[in-house]
C-alpha cells in the first residue's frame, strides 16, 4: 500500500480503517474523493510559511509559481511536496473549470479529466514544478481551463 500523509489524516477524522484505497475513499462518492485529495498538508504548511494561504483559486497557482522553492534542499520532501502540488492542482482545476472532475486509474493514481476528455496528469506536473519549476503550475492551469 502507498504511504500518503494526508490518506493517514483522511482516514483518522473519518473512521476508515488503514486498509482503505485512496480509491474507494468516501465511499466512491465524488466529493469524498475531491475531499481527500484537496488536502495537501505539507503543500499548504510550507506555503503558509511563507505567507501565502491557499484558497484553491488560479492566483494561488500563480503565488505558488513565484515562491522560492526551497523544497529543493530537501531531497526527502521534494517528491512529497510536489505530490501535493499535483494535487493542489487538480483541486484548483476540477473547482474552477466547468466539468472537469477527478477520476481515479487503477494503481490509485489520480488525474483531472476535462469535459473535451483530455486527461491531466497533476501529480506528473506537479512532481516536475517541485523539481524543475516548469511547468508552471499556472501554465497547466490555463491550458486545462482552455480545453
Amino acid at each position: 500500500m502507498n504511504k500518503f500523509p494526508f490518506l493517514d489524516n483522511w482516514r483518522k477524522r473519518h473512521g476508515d480503517e488503514e486498509g482503505t484505497s485512496p480509491a474507494s475513499a468516501g465511499g466512491g462518492e465524488p466529493e469524498g474523493v475531491a475531499e481527500l485529495l484537496s488536502e495537501c498538508e505539507l503543500l499548504r504548511a510550507r506555503a503558509g510559511q511563507q505567507g501565502l494561504e491557499l484558497d484553491d483559486s488560479p492566483a494561488s497557482l500563480e503565488a505558488l509559481d513565484q515562491l522560492p522553492p526551497r523544497w529543493r534542499d530537501d531531497p526527502e520532501e521534494l517528491p512529497w511536496l510536489g505530490n501535493d502540488a499535483g494535487l493542489y492542482l487538480g483541486t484548483v482545476i476540477v473547482c474552477t473549470v466547468p466539468g472537469a472532475v477527478w477520476n481515479i486509474w487503477p494503481g490509485g493514481h489520480p488525474v483531472v479529466t476535462l469535459v473535451s476528455g483530455r486527461e491531466i496528469e497533476v501529480v506528473e506536473a506537479g512532481l516536475d514544478w517541485a523539481a524543475t519549476g516548469a511547468p508552471e503550475l499556472s501554465q497547466v492551469y490555463a491550458e486545462a481551463a482552455e480545453s
